[in-house]
């Protein structure tokens, strides 16, 4: 089968974070997500079954702190993949993969056999890191040249794909000798990948090895200049990426509804102290957002990570969404305060509004 990201959809969309209690949310609230397996299970199931395109789970190896410890809870990405692709039919099952921390051949077996079990429906996000702590915990820590590293990992898995016989690899990061790696992927010449990257050493590297890109803005019109920045360092490259965004979403039935939910999970009831450390660690050490962010959106940190709000009715947030399509993303990753509970309504009320403007199948 084809998969997902490659379909006809005008704009795909997918659920992101599940993977992870809190999911991106960062909130003391009775109801946040816990991420439990069955949680997992049950919301791919209202994904796949109600028309999402995508599952794209985070990588995290430690939390937040704070209250809730937040995002200490989270499943390993190849064997979440996999058991969820084994209980769904359409679409796309991501991994996330941290690229210094997960040697190339491990994730080259991994994806390959989460590609076999979803019948050619999985993919590979690929990250270098930021988070210091996590890197600790396995020795080692940040590289400021972590996309070289990537381009020689990525590189090694797409040889091992294609190799009819062993080969070794000779490189500045990965010296190995005889690598070979059966089954291939079902999808040739591999899974597809996609990289979120803000700066440019990590665009770049999209540019030139991945099919999409994840980015972020802090609103739909300052998206713009996101896309021609990416679309410029792909031309360089010879090549076309799709650009995708991510976004958290509070959807009732009045505006009033959702501003109050939003009010009260990101901001009455937020994990302050898990907010604070989260904001802290990723402006020290990451470029996954604009300086403006940092200053003047804390409620977006504890609602998504940062992530873009759409907060409203159904026929507000397909409009929202429509407006992002127009700017020319080619999808957006969703999060929601808890998914099994939200999703429906979603699906139910904003779906049918997206396939009236030609943006869903």
């Amino acid at each position: 089968m084809t998969n997902p990201l490659n379909g006809p959809a005008r704009f795909k969309l997918g659920i992101f974070s599940a993977n992870a209690d809190g999911g991106l949310a960062l909130t003391t609230v009775a109801e946040r997500w816990k991420a439990t397996w069955p949680d997992n299970l049950a919301a791919a199931r209202i994904a796949d079954e109600g028309g999402f395109d995508f599952f794209l789970p985070i990588a995290r190896w430690a939390g937040f702190g704070g209250r809730t410890r937040a995002r200490e809870w989270s499943f390993e990405t190849f064997t979440w993949a996999a058991g969820l692709a084994a209980v769904t039919r359409r679409m796309a099952i991501f991994a996330t993969v941290h690229v210094p921390l997960v040697h190339p051949i491990y994730a080259t077996k991994a994806l390959a056999t989460v590609d076999h079990i979803s019948g050619g429906r999985a993919g590979l996000n690929i990250v270098v890191g930021w988070n210091p702590k996590e890197f600790a915990m396995f020795g080692a820590a940040p590289d400021e040249r972590g996309y070289e590293r990537a381009a020689e990992w990525i590189t090694i898995m797409e040889r091992a794909y294609a190799a009819a016989e062993p080969f070794d690899f000779d490189g500045d990061y990965y010296k190995l000798a005889g690598v070979v790696s059966k089954p291939a992927s079902v999808q040739v010449p591999r899974p597809v990948t996609m990289n979120a990257a803000f700066g440019g050493p990590g665009r770049d590297f999209a540019a030139r090895h991945c099919d999409f890109l994840f980015s972020t803005f802090t609103d739909i019109a300052d998206g713009r200049r996101h896309l021609d920045d990416i679309r410029t360092r792909a031309a360089a490259a010879d090549r076309e990426i799709g650009a995708y965004t991510v976004c958290h979403v509070v959807c009732r039935e009045t505006q009033d509804e959702a501003e109050d939910a939003y009010e009260r999970y990101a901001m009455r009831e937020a994990d302050h102290e898990a907010v604070d450390n989260h904001m802290a660690g990723k402006k020290e050490f990451s470029a996954s957002h604009d300086e403006r962010a940092y200053r003047d959106y804390r409620q977006r940190f504890a609602g998504g990570s940062g992530t873009y709000p759409l907060i409203g009715t159904p026929e507000a947030i397909a409009a929202e969404i429509a407006d992002i399509a127009a700017e020319g993303w080619s999808g957006a990753a969703l999060s929601f305060l808890n998914y099994t509970n939200e999703m429906p309504l979603f699906i139910e009320r904003v779906f049918p509004l997206l396939k009236e403007a030609g943006l869903k199948d």
